[in-house]
C-alpha cells in the first residue's frame, strides 16, 4: 500500500477534528462548548529513501520514525572519501 510505511506497516489512522468555542472553566469562563465535529485523516510522515536490501537498493516510502530510529540502512552512493596513508608512496 502507498500510503504506509514499507518497514513498520504505520498507514493512515481516523479520527475526529472537533471545533470548540468559549472559554476554559479553570480560566474563569463558562467551558468549552463544541460546535462542530467531521471526521479527518491522521498521515503518517513518509519520506522517499534508498534503502539497501542485501545486494540491490530500492527505493521506498519511509516514516520518519523508523529513519530516526535506525531501523532503516540507507543505500550507499559511494565509499567515503579516504586520505592517501603516509607509508606508501
Amino acid at each position: 500500500m502507498s500510503g504506509s510505511c514499507f518497514i513498520c506497516d504505520k498507514a493512515p489512522a481516523f479520527g475526529n477534528q472537533k471545533v470548540e468555542r468559549g472559554k476554559a472553566k479553570y480560566l474563569g469562563g463558562n467551558g468549552r462548548k463544541t460546535t462542530g465535529i467531521s471526521r479527518r485523516q491522521f498521515r503518517p510522515n513518509l519520506q522517499p529513501v534508498n534503502i539497501q536490501l542485501g545486494e540491490e537498493s530500492k527505493k521506498v516510502r519511509v516514516c520518519v520514525k523508523c529513519l530516526r530510529s535506525g531501523l532503516v540502512t540507507k543505500k550507499v552512493v559511494r565509499a567515503p572519501f579516504q586520505l592517501p596513508e603516509a607509508g606508501k608512496n
